[in-house]
């Protein structure tokens, strides 16, 4: 414990550039860094190997948990234990645990995806509670990886991260600055899901090498995707216009693996 760092003062560059980082997905893409929060999910991290940049503690917590903030700290490359008030300026829940770290980002390259690979690929969807139940579902299934359009919710903001409960940091997330070119020169087989015009996803025959792609929340897919995909539609009965976009990519990967 006598290694850890101590800061006591809100102003202090570190808690600012901390601040700035939960906040700002420009930061967070201009720094390369992101901020993971909670007991839960860093012990997650740790065993995944994912190495933190800095871990900050409270006093409290490291009265409470000395068994896991020293653990964590050995993952860190420093460790820095400021009061209540100093982690309230960086925390985003509104009952913090008193535990965070910065980590790396991962470089994500199109090279990445596997030709004979399962992926789901979202365009501009912008809930990052949407982003957390289909990386969780996706991740469930086995799907290979997710594919996301970069004017999309940020996949490392602190609401992505907590409704991911650690998913996005554990299986491939590939970030298109071009989602159109990306996905055409993937090699991979496309299906746009439609609300309606397109064969019904129980009729389709997915093969390995296969993306399924899930529109924005309120426009659907953009006109550059489907002319490059096969459209299709998950039939619905009742009277429902469409499916929210976690589920509909919940159904269309089952569909894709079973």
């Amino acid at each position: 414990m006598t290694d850890f760092k101590r800061i006591t003062s809100k102003d202090n560059a570190f808690i600012k550039r901390i601040a700035l980082l939960q906040s700002s997905a420009r930061e967070r893409k201009t720094k390369g860094e992101f901020v993971v929060e909670g007991l839960r999910i860093l012990l997650d991290c740790y065993e995944n190997q994912v190495h933190f940049l800095s871990l900050v503690i409270t006093d409290e917590f490291l009265n409470r948990h000395s068994q896991e903030a020293q653990k964590l700290s050995k993952n860190s490359q420093e460790t820095i234990v400021v009061n209540d008030a100093v982690f309230l300026k960086i925390s985003d829940t509104k009952n913090p645990q008193g535990i965070l770290a910065t980590v790396k980002m991962p470089k994500t390259d199109a090279a990445e995806i596997k030709k004979n690979g399962r992926y789901v690929a979202l365009e501009n969807v912008a809930d990052p509670s949407n982003l957390g139940a289909v990386s969780r579902t996706a991740e469930a299934l086995g799907i290979d990886g997710i594919i996301l359009s970069s004017n999309g919710c940020d996949p490392y903001s602190p609401k992505a991260l907590r409704s991911s409960m650690g998913t996005l940091l554990r299986m491939p997330v590939i970030v298109c600055d071009d989602f159109t070119a990306t996905l055409k020169n993937s090699g991979l087989s496309l299906f746009a899901c439609v609300v309606s015009g397109g064969k019904a996803i129980t009729d389709v025959e997915f093969d390995d090498g296969s993306v399924v792609i899930i529109g924005n929340e309120a426009n659907g897919l953009t006109k550059d995707v489907t002319d490059i995909a096969e459209s299709i539609t998950i039939p619905m009965s009742g009277r429902a216009e469409s499916l929210n976009a976690a589920v509909a990519a919940a159904i269309a990967m089952w569909e894709l693996v079973k």
